[in-house]
């Protein structure tokens, strides 16, 4: 079993600053892309910030320039440092991790928890 669990999530004021984290645990071989997502009340999921092994990175529009995603792959943890945070960022932010559990497994996608992130005006 692979286990992804987030920390890092809290209140803050607009223009203030988080860091998400996201370790993953159990039974990996390699882990492909990491990525944030979130969902707000009465809204779908929405991608955040993707990131490969390699460390190429996708990020939504809505969040360049102010949000930041990285990895340590000897850590299989992923990170999401969001500044200038805006109202409109107020969210359940998941974690999300293409893994492969051993080398006979093709790669299987797992989600965080999710840890709500809340920003006031």
């Amino acid at each position: 079993q692979v286990r992804l669990v987030e920390s890092g999530g809290g209140l803050v004021q607009a223009g203030g600053s988080l860091r998400l984290s996201c370790a993953a645990s159990g039974s990996i071989f390699r882990i492909n892309a990491m990525g944030w997502y979130r969902q707000a009340p009465g809204k779908q999921r929405e991608l955040v910030a993707t990131i490969t092994t390699g460390g190429s990175t996708n990020y939504a529009d809505s969040v360049k320039g102010r949000f930041t995603i990285s990895r340590d792959n000897a850590k299989n943890t992923v990170y999401l440092q969001m500044n200038s945070l805006k109202p409109e960022d107020t969210a359940i932010y998941y974690c999300n991790a293409e893994v492969r559990p051993s080398y006979r497994d093709t790669q299987y996608n797992y989600w965080g928890q999710g840890t709500q992130v809340t920003v006031s005006s």
